[in-house]
């Protein structure tokens, strides 16, 4: 006789344990603070916006507390870009639940996030400042001065 899995014993999919996030959650709010930042918008102001606290903003980056689809709409519409922005870039091993599971209960999703270029501060502030040049030559030289002092990857 066949050995019937657990989850079809008890039709029941295994969860996450208290207290740890849903890696996809985790990515959602990377998302939500990367768009955040290039706006140059503070947790405060955006918190305003949808009527909450820079600390519940703070839980929602972190990927600590899952963001609705209503609010997910809301930030879509403050931070002027699509809800499937916030999706974009989900690396293929979270894209089902056993691999949501691994990645979870393992502590390599917040090492992954600290080796992230684009996640941290001197990125978003870099790219800020690029867009903050008004004319797009300058932007270009800027772009050709950089690559120019790193290793060539062209």
């Amino acid at each position: 006789m066949p050995k019937i899995s657990r989850k079809a014993q008890t039709g029941r999919q295994k969860r996450l344990p208290p207290g740890v996030s849903n890696p996809v959650d985790v990515h959602v709010g990377q998302r939500l603070r990367l768009r955040r930042t290039l706006l140059g918008m503070s947790q405060e102001k955006l918190g305003d916006a949808v009527g909450l606290t820079f600390q519940q903003i703070q839980k929602y980056e972190r990927g600590a507390n899952r963001i609705g689809a209503s609010r997910l709409y809301m930030f879509s519409r403050i931070l002027d870009v699509p809800v499937s922005y916030f999706f974009e870039e989900l690396p293929s091993q979270i894209r089902t639940h056993e691999g949501q599971l691994e990645i979870g209960l393992s502590d390599r999703s917040q090492d992954i996030l600290e080796r992230d270029p684009m996640a941290r501060r001197e990125t978003l502030e870099l790219v800020r400042a690029y867009y903050a040049v008004g004319d797009p030559k300058v932007r270009r030289r800027i772009v050709d001065l950089v690559h120019s002092l790193g290793p060539d990857k062209r």
